[in-house]
């Protein structure tokens, strides 16, 4: 286990782009977009998911994304990635020069099935699928699994924890080289926070990079926390704490990222983000998404006079 004097950097991936906007019925202007994802790399933000290949008619929120990657490809030191869901999205994100693909993989049949419409041994192959996609094509494109509803699932229910550590080596086997684990629902506790991302450690090493957390229960701070001391250093927030997941309505969607770049700030450790230009963004944000509800609670209360940011 982690203690405080470990002050190893994180690093943060703002997902608002994708998972943020896709739960939303709006279509926010292109150039919005464009103008989050520039402030958003001015603020410290060096991994930012700007989108998902998938077809227009079923995510329209997200239908230029090629045009965002096209941009964020021009933002110095920043690694752009992408969500890509089968074959047909993984070449057109690697014609667009993505620098990673986000697989997700479902822990939980059911919703693997509702999400998907394949189980999760299938797409499971479907991942292997890909890995050769993407090794024909020459491009040096990541592929990192997302293990969602890894700690529960509104549909299935209870998630076994042998089931979520076999498909983690499965997903590496099949020709994954990153994995991470997401509480898609918002279901996790700290306790159980630990004890997964334990057992994930043990069994697939460092190769186990993410946790992506859902406040929806107001867990998602303590989760983010239970996670660190294990030993994971990247996490995926968004701005705002907006996003969710179309099978936990609801959902009051993901940590921000204002939020997890505070917690980490008053502990001492490192994220190379900016909390002005951070809370200035959330406020433009706001004016675009003007009556979406919108969470956290750093732009309420500020920053604290012992903080030190230096």
């Amino acid at each position: 286990m982690q203690t405080h004097s470990d002050i190893s950097p994180v690093t943060v991936r703002e997902v608002g782009l994708r998972d943020g906007l896709q739960s939303l019925a709006r279509t926010l202007p292109t150039e919005h977009k464009l103008d989050w994802l520039r402030a958003a790399h001015a603020a410290g933000l060096r991994e930012i998911e700007v989108g998902s290949f998938v077809p227009a008619r079923l995510l329209p929120q997200l239908a230029d994304t090629a045009e965002l990657v096209a941009v964020a490809r021009t933002l110095p030191g920043l690694t752009t990635s992408v969500l890509v869901p089968n074959l047909r999205g993984a070449q057109a994100a690697l014609d667009s020069g993505a620098d990673l693909m986000l697989l997700p993989l479902s822990a939980s049949h059911a919703h693997s099935l509702a999400n998907l419409r394949k189980t999760p041994d299938e797409v499971i192959a479907e991942i292997g699928r890909i890995r050769a996609l993407r090794d024909a094509s020459g491009s040096r494109c990541v592929l990192e699994v997302g293990l969602s509803t890894a700690f529960g699932c509104t549909i299935q229910g209870r998630v076994d924890e042998d089931e979520v550590i076999r498909l983690l080596q499965a997903a590496l086997d099949a020709g994954a080289e990153r994995v991470g684990l997401a509480d898609t629902v918002g279901y996790a506790d700290p306790l159980q926070v630990a004890r997964v991302f334990e057992r994930g450690f043990a069994a697939v090493g460092d190769r186990l990079t993410c946790g992506h957390f859902h406040d929806t229960r107001g867990l998602g701070m303590a989760n983010v926390y239970a996670a660190w001391q294990i030993g994971v250093r990247r996490f995926d927030a968004c701005l705002a704490g907006i996003g969710g997941c179309p099978h936990a309505p609801g959902a009051s969607g993901n940590v921000s990222t204002e939020d997890v770049a505070y917690l980490f700030a008053s502990m001492g450790v490192p994220t190379g983000l900016d909390f002005d230009a951070l809370i200035a963004l959330r406020q433009r944000v706001a004016q675009w998404l003007d009556g979406e509800p919108l969470h956290g609670s750093l732009w309420r209360a500020g920053l604290p006079k012992t903080l030190l940011t230096a």
